[in-house]
């Protein structure tokens, strides 16, 4: 009796295969029922599988866990699977660890989708190092056989993007300049006329444009003009496979187009250094004439103030800033891929990646210039 009581039976009626729990279905049973269960599926599989468990009582996880696998190896094979009569008690648990492996089934799913960003990052990671290896050392030799040979260098492209970069920059470039002195003379003159200091407010405008404002803030202007100029035509070049024709004819393109766009680079970007701190010097010296002061006081305290070294100290930043945005604005152009928004994507990358890097640059100068005493 006890052994009918603690076994399932499996009966066949038509093409489906009824199983009966017993009342009491334990661990000590559910592995001869699976075995059971699967041996029969191998011989001969039906169409459809019934359990019967309204006879069941009681019933370890073991038991539940046998209506689970049972109804996945349906699922799994196609079968339809139907369960009658399961106490709710029953239902309940069986629910729970449905549940559960469906959570720990997204889990998996979730880390696997992780694990494989990470490892696409890390191999675009290194990838991206190794591209941007090999266009820096290009550029550099190319640089350096263009200064050895100055033949080589294509000077109408150098003087038509020096045009574009420089001269039309001009308006912008001094406009700028000219409201930056003016609102750094009126900010610190409020604060200084309670001590009657108005007069070093000429002091505060020449240092700080000189050394770091004038360099820094001509750098993310061109930034944003210049080096996106420079990836979207390169980018537009590359997507119209322009580029790939040059190398197909013998024209390597980093000797091509980019040393014409470094180079004139190089030569604009001091050049509009200074066309900013002089127009920044004409705004801060409107202000302290409107305070009363004559002209020849602004430029004896800017003389005073400001030294060989601080003007010298911010054209050195501005020359390796202008290498910055060249090389960035190109190196992205060249990178850009093909697709409608991927001359946008590569020019918003080189403004972003200049400004950062231009940033960067400028701190390692500051500490430089502290340990210096310049």
């Amino acid at each position: 009796m006890d052994t009918i009581h603690r076994q399932s039976s499996f009966l066949w009626e038509g093409s489906t295969l009824e199983i009966h729990l017993p009342v009491v279905l334990t661990a000590s049973e559910t592995g001869k029922d699976w075995t059971s269960f699967f041996e029969i599926l191998k011989k001969s599989p039906p169409r459809k599988v019934a359990v019967h468990a309204g006879n069941l009582e009681e019933s370890d996880s073991s038991g539940i866990s046998l209506l689970k696998l049972i109804r996945l190896e349906c699922e799994n094979r196609r079968i339809q699977f139907v369960l009658f009569g399961l106490g709710e008690q029953f239902q309940y648990r069986l629910s729970i660890s449905e549940d559960d492996s469906k959570r720990n089934k997204e889990t998996l799913a979730n880390s696997l989708r992780r694990s494989e960003k990470i490892g696409k990052l890390t191999i675009d990671s290194l990838l991206e190092f190794k591209y941007l290896i090999t266009f820096t050392g290009e550029l550099t030799v190319s640089f350096w056989r263009s200064f050895l040979h100055p033949s080589k260098i294509r000077w109408k492209d150098t003087f038509r993007v020096a045009e574009s970069m420089g001269v039309n920059a001009f308006p912008i470039i001094a406009m700028i300049g000219f409201l930056l002195g003016l609102i750094m003379s009126f900010q610190s003159a409020i604060p200084m006329r309670r001590f009657g200091a108005e007069i070093f407010v000429a002091n505060l405008v020449g240092l700080s444009l000189f050394r770091e404002l004038g360099p820094l803030m001509t750098a993310f202007i061109l930034s944003g003009r210049s080096g996106s100029a420079f990836a979207a035509e390169l980018g537009t070049m590359k997507v119209s496979e322009e580029i790939d024709a040059l190398t197909t004819m013998g024209l390597p393109p980093v000797q091509f187009l980019i040393i014409p766009r470094l180079v004139a680079s190089l030569l604009m970007t001091p050049l509009l250094t200074i066309v900013f701190n002089l127009f920044g010097l004409i705004g801060g010296a409107v202000v302290l004439i409107s305070f009363g002061f004559p002209l020849v006081t602004f430029i004896n305290q800017v003389n005073l103030a400001v030294g060989l070294s601080d003007i010298l100290g911010g054209l050195l930043k501005s020359y390796f800033f202008g290498m910055i945005i060249a090389s960035i604005g190109c190196y992205r152009g060249l990178k850009t891929a093909s697709g409608a928004g991927a001359v946008g994507e590569s020019t918003t990358s080189a403004v972003v990646g200049s400004i950062i890097l231009v940033s960067i640059l400028d701190g390692i100068f500051s500490v430089l210039y502290f340990y210096l005493k310049i």
